[in-house]
């Protein structure tokens, strides 16, 4: 990815994604990082962040989204994502 707003290395969640992005009149596929962090010291909140990469989207300038969530609201993400995983491996041994 050219000019990244995210920093990314070696700590980076997934670094190489198949993400999309939608609006009015447009879709685009893109590949994406996405990163879980907190700070280093004394978090108060668990932060998600998205980008896709700009050099392969027209309809978007170059930016990068962010969640804040609570350490409940966080733990209920990794609940759903759990039940939504199981979901797929249980239709994977159909």
């Amino acid at each position: 990815m050219a000019d990244r707003v995210l920093k990314v290395n070696a700590f980076t969640t997934f670094d190489l994604l198949d993400a999309s992005v939608e609006g009015h009149g447009f879709e685009e596929e893109a590949f994406a990082t996405l990163n879980v962090r907190t700070a280093r010291n004394d978090p108060e909140t668990v932060s998600l962040d998205l980008e896709l990469d700009n050099t392969q989207l027209e309809s978007v300038p170059p930016h990068a989204d962010h969640v804040t969530l609570s350490a409940e609201e966080a733990r209920t993400l990794a609940t759903e994502l759990q039940e939504a995983a199981d979901r797929v491996d249980g239709a994977d041994e159909s």
